[in-house]
């Protein structure tokens, strides 16, 4: 009883009152003709009556959020496991769902890059780091013997005006020397700075000769305890900069925050919602994180440039209704008046001039409009062209109304965002590398170059060959790899190695996002649970079939029960178990024709996927 699913009176749809016995934790395939009742048995009859008594398990609160589900046509089903239906449905029709997002590798993603990932400042490239107030100093004195520095605190950067509270400020605490546009000067000195001119003003906080004590480490170094004082007051003062002015050599800059000591750049800890584009804190500013904006298409307002603007070329305002139409009508007219043209000319042979004044408008000059309401009555007025185009836009972002929004989108089309490129994130979340790669730069590759990827990049460090990341970065990111590279693996098991992780799940075909799901499901490592596929191997190369089997095959091993209607030879081949369902399609189906073993299959007179298995037919 334990070992079997027992289905009794099935007559759902074109079900002729069938009784039915299915191996538990076995692979099955239900195959037969097109229509004669597979995915009534499979999805209608023994998916939906398990999905029914799960629901109806649950709380009563819980189920009036759910709805009621109706009981198939059966009789009663024995030995049913939790039931997970994977079909042909189109995936998310989100335009913000992705391939990444859909198998959650992009959040292992966005967890990588908020651990281990490298910041750079996006305006100029330079690495970001936070250090403390110890790695600066030790970073100083490991430079070679005998250099010679000043340390300074930035107080004014490139800011126009005569500063001359600063500085007093800065005597008053009592410095003795300032640098100011480069050129070290005493404090006491009087100093006239235009007031209309960019000045950088810092403060000289110590100057410091490099020396090193043979056989000390950096720790125990004699002058370290000074330098890292002289340090503190550098990065109180500089607001959490401080600059090392080498002498004969470039400067080297510091900041105790994330932020770019070079271009002024300040940026907050990096977690993973800075990599999120469905996160205020990651998404692009300008697209909101989809990754392109609607744009108004000239070939849509205009698509038939046979016609002639009398004859209503332009479609939006044609479309429109009552005083509207008229005074669009109106207006046009007085645009060709204004600009010597006639609207009674097609498109096509219009000058490219008089083209962009109706689309763009004229550059604020003002047309008489004389047109008649829908009473009679003769209106004029005197008022600024401002073209078709900007007035769609226009209306677009003002109104309120959904169907004023989708009728102007009928004459839209999405374009790249001109921002993020289609990177969907923020210019700070895009600077971020881990082995310089930006987290978009893993999304566009495809899944198998991705994986591979991934497999140099967790090359444990203390192994033979290099490693590129340090072993405290290995330490971190070891079980965040092991979870990515279990997933890219599952994608290229189901034959998915061309997509890549921005692929949008709106633009998958059934087939795909079934596979995708199917690879889902084998990372969740779940058991004992009844899965029911509509024909996996649907769109799929037969060189990646045996990929396709293998994959399901595990499902089975682990303890799950797979449910497969298929018509595909070798998945067939490949079942423990198969029920041939016909003999006919439509009210000429519905009948158990055979089942068993595939020797079984094979051997029955009646079954028509028996004879082909068999070669009795071909």
């Amino acid at each position: 009883m334990h070992d079997r699913i027992i289905v009794r009176g099935a007559r759902e749809h074109n079900l002729k009152n069938i009784d039915l016995e299915i191996p538990r934790d076995k692979f099955v395939v239900f195959t037969g003709l097109s229509g004669s009742g597979k995915s009534s048995l499979a999805f209608d009859t023994i998916f939906a009556e398990g999905q029914r008594r799960y629901v109806e398990s649950l709380s009563a609160y819980a189920r009036q959020f759910l709805g009621q589900l109706e009981k198939p046509d059966v009789d009663h089903i024995d030995g049913l496991s939790p039931a997970i239906s994977i079909d042909q449905r189109g995936s998310s029709r989100n335009p913000r769902s992705t391939v990444g997002t859909v198998t959650e590798i992009y959040d292992y993603l966005r967890l990588l890059f908020a651990r281990i990932g490298h910041p750079h400042c996006p305006e100029c490239g330079r690495p970001i780091t936070q250090q403390s107030v110890q790695q600066m100093a030790d970073q100083i004195l490991a430079m070679p013997e005998g250099t010679r520095l000043m340390l300074l605190a930035p107080v004014i950067r490139d800011r126009k005006g005569e500063h001359q509270s600063v500085l007093d400020e800065i005597r008053r605490q009592g410095f003795v020397r300032v640098r100011v546009n480069g050129e070290v000067r005493d404090v006491d000195e009087a100093m006239a700075l235009a007031k209309y001119k960019k000045h950088s003003i810092e403060v000289v906080v110590d100057r410091f000769v490099v020396h090193h004590e043979a056989g000390t480490p950096l720790e125990q170094h004699p002058d370290r305890v000074r330098l890292i004082d002289s340090m503190e007051v550098a990065l109180r003062i500089g607001a959490g900069n401080a600059i090392a002015a080498v002498i004969d050599s470039e400067e080297v800059r510091f900041s105790e925050r994330f932020a770019c000591p070079s271009c002024g750049l300040s940026f907050s800890e990096i977690e993973p919602r800075n990599f999120s584009f469905n996160s205020p804190h990651g998404a692009c500013s300008e697209c909101t994180g989809i990754g392109t904006i609607m744009e108004l298409e000239p070939e849509l307002v205009v698509p038939n440039r046979t016609l002639t603007l009398a004859q209503g070329a332009i479609v939006p305002w044609v479309r429109a209704t009552g005083d509207s139409s008229a005074w669009y009508a109106a207006l046009v007219e007085a645009v060709a008046e204004k600009h010597h043209f006639s609207v009674d000319v097609p498109i096509r042979e219009l000058p490219p001039e008089a083209i962009g004044v109706v689309l763009y408008g004229s550059n604020g000059e003002h047309v008489t409009v004389r047109y008649k309401s829908s009473k009679g009555r003769m209106r004029s007025y005197d008022i600024v062209y401002e073209g078709v185009i900007p007035n769609l836009k226009r209306r677009y972002q003002a109104t309120s109304s959904d169907y004023v929004r989708e009728e102007i989108e009928r004459f839209m089309a999405a374009r790249p965002c001109p921002v993020c490129k289609g990177a969907r994130l923020k210019p700070e979340a895009l600077a971020v590398h881990v082995n310089d790669k930006s987290i978009v730069d893993l999304t566009r590759m495809p899944v198998r170059i991705a994986r591979d990827w991934f497999a140099d990049l967790a090359h444990d460090p203390g192994s033979e060959g290099e490693s590129v990341l340090s072993e405290r970065e290995q330490l971190i990111a070891r079980q965040i790899f092991k979870e990515i590279r279990e997933r890219l693996g599952f994608l290229v098991d189901v034959g998915l190695e061309y997509l890549s992780l921005d692929r949008a799940a709106n633009t998958l075909s059934g087939g795909e996002a079934q596979r995708i799901r199917l690879a889902t499901q084998i990372g969740s490592s779940l058991m004992g649970v009844l899965y029911i596929l509509d024909e996996p191997s649907i769109g799929l190369h037969q060189r990646d079939n045996a990929r396709l089997i293998t994959t399901l095959e595990r499902l089975r091993d682990i303890g799950n029960t797979l449910i497969v209607v298929e018509h595909d030879e070798e998945t067939i081949r490949a079942a423990d178990w198969i029920v041939d369902i016909g003999p006919g399609a439509g009210e000429h189906g519905g009948h158990i024709v055979a089942e068993g073993h595939l020797q079984d299959i094979a051997r029955a007179p009646d079954s028509i996927t028996g004879q082909f298995l068999s070669g009795r037919r071909s």
